[in-house]
């Protein structure tokens, strides 16, 4: 996701009042610390600045403002209803058969058991059978190990959600 234009949607993003990219970051990730600070580097010059800005923005999150940022995702398999960005990136559960749908609901009930807060996963192009291995493999992680790759799969929402932002036509 690299380039060196600037998409009329980065233009408009740079231009906004604070309140109003501040919520438009907000939509992207639920992190307020992060949304802050991304607002606070306006403008941007190419929309690999601002993507570079948010991966140094994630990767300073505290273990609380990590939480902030996973309140805002559904357990993967049941996006909350009328919500389009998380359905979409989760549309590799669409077609998942009843098994495993069912099995996915007991791993990410125990997967937040074990830590806490739901299962986070780029769930962008992978199939559900693909993120039912990850949730298998990851639940035997300790905690701090599960943090870091939590870091690196929000990394790659916020990316993922932050290019169709600037991208997009209005």
């Amino acid at each position: 996701m690299t380039s060196t234009s600037t998409p009329p949607g980065l233009s408009r993003f740079n231009a906004l009042q604070e309140h109003a990219a501040l919520a438009a970051l907000r939509e992207v990730c639920a992190s307020t610390t992060w949304a802050r600070r991304l607002t606070a580097a306006r403008p941007y010059a190419t929309p690999d600045r601002l993507y570079a800005a948010s991966d140094a923005a994630t990767a300073d999150l505290t273990a609380a403002d990590l939480a902030e940022a996973m309140a805002g995702h559904p357990p993967i398999g049941r996006p909350e209803p009328g919500e389009s960005t998380s359905a979409r990136e989760q549309r590799g559960m669409a077609g998942a058969s009843a098994e495993l749908r069912a099995e996915m609901l007991e791993l990410n009930l125990a997967y937040q058991e074990k830590f806490g807060h739901v299962f986070l996963i780029c769930a962008t192009g992978r199939t559900g059978e693909q993120m039912r291995d990850a949730v298998r493999e990851r639940i035997g992680n300790p905690p701090e190990r599960e943090q870091e790759i939590i870091r690196t799969e929000l990394g790659g929402i916020n990316r993922i959600r932050l290019a169709r932002l600037v991208e997009e036509e209005v």
